[in-house]
């Protein structure tokens, strides 16, 4: 039994040598979405604050995101978030592509799917108030324009 642990042990220590590449960016983006749509500062700071963690090329980092397995699952979230839109490559998405991303948008925020559960539990800071949410979607709403 003292054996197994200490395996355990050794294999914990191990993995934590295995990491994922972060999402940071040291330069604003030249794609972003502010080169070709307005965003004014407010719905600007809604996204700051609740979405460009998994959805740009810049996530902020908290410590035991250094530590695995959480560095692995917060990797997957990030990757599967820009897979869907990611705000600092805008201009890079096709004219349906954009059209499909401001549908999504306008669903996922209106039915309050983001930012997920799990993220707004170690990010309390990322909920998105009613008045919030319904700036973000009367925003959201100009783009379809």
């Amino acid at each position: 039994m003292k054996k197994f642990f200490l395996y355990l042990i050794l294999l914990i220590v191990l993995i934590q040598f295995i990491r994922p590449n972060k999402n940071s960016s040291e330069q604003v983006s030249k794609n972003g979405i502010q080169t070709e749509v307005t965003v004014p500062e407010n719905i600007q700071s809604i996204l700051d604050r609740s979405c460009n963690d998994c959805h740009s090329n810049n996530t902020n980092y908290d410590w035991y995101h250094e530590i695995v397995p959480f560095s692995w699952v917060v990797a997957s979230h990030v990757k599967e978030g820009k897979e869907h839109i990611n705000f600092d490559e805008w201009i890079t998405y096709n004219k349906d592509q954009k059209e499909h991303i401001i549908e999504e948008l306008e669903e996922v925020i209106e039915s309050r799917e983001m930012p997920l559960v799990g993220y707004l539990k170690f990010h309390p800071e990322a909920i998105i108030s009613d008045e919030d949410n319904n700036k973000l979607l009367d925003w959201i709403r100009t783009l379809e324009e």
